[in-house]
């Protein structure tokens, strides 16, 4: 039986309180932090950046899971890593071309950090072959990215059930991240595909029942 690992997205937490949020995580046994950084360009909106990595990262042990939603991840993907971040993921979308993109994965292994890489929910699955064998995580979206709160889309299944095969055909050793409109419903769907980390915001942060609701999504 595969670990399923639920990765809480730090952009549904309440700042007001972010000691006691985290604490929080920690009490419920969370390892996996998901830490989503938009830039206003690739994605219509903005988030936190290296600053409130620094800040944490020091302080917190968890695996901070670093989502860039930005449009130059060449050029960030050295600070975030050296401010706290284990595993850099960016988009398909952004790179030039696949050279640089096998480029920019062999730059973060180099640092000592985990290599992701994600699509956009209209983006083909198939984008991502060239790089399977390279890379340590796989995150599909299942929203499209930039806001929290949106209904999951199903299409995503689909590519998480391709790269499951193909994990298992090759061997490959990459973990498959969904994120977007996660819940105990979705989850269940997305699990019976094949995914290995779930990223859920709101399903979890502001609930009483935080710690049923991580068991549901871990739950086989």
């Amino acid at each position: 039986m595969k670990q399923i690992i639920v990765a809480p997205s730090l952009l549904a937490a309440d700042f007001r309180f972010l000691d006691r949020e985290l604490k929080l995580l920690k009490t419920h046994n969370i390892t996996y932090l998901h830490f989503d950084v938009m830039d206003g360009h690739f994605v219509p909106n903005l988030s936190f950046g290296l600053t409130l990595l620094d800040a944490i990262s020091p302080h917190y042990d968890f695996v901070y899971d670093v989502h860039l939603m930005i449009s130059n991840p060449e050029i960030y993907a050295d600070e975030y890593i050296k401010k706290g971040a284990d595993i850099v993921t960016f988009h398909y979308e952004v790179m030039e071309n696949e050279q640089a993109t096998h480029q920019l994965i062999k730059k973060i292994k180099s640092l000592g950090a985990k290599a992701g890489m994600s699509i956009k929910p209209g983006t083909d699955v198939e984008v991502l072959f060239p790089y399977l064998n390279e890379l340590d995580l796989v995150l599909i979206m299942s929203v499209e990215p930039g806001f929290g709160g949106q209904s999951f889309m199903e299409n995503s299944l689909e590519k998480i059930s391709a790269l499951a095969r193909l994990k298992k055909m090759h061997n490959f050793r990459y973990l498959i991240e969904v994120d977007g409109g996660i819940n105990s419903e979705t989850g269940a769907l997305v699990k019976k595909a094949g995914a290995e980390v779930l990223v859920a915001g709101s399903y979890l942060f502001n609930q009483q029942d935080m710690k049923q609701r991580i068991k549901k999504l871990r739950d086989e």
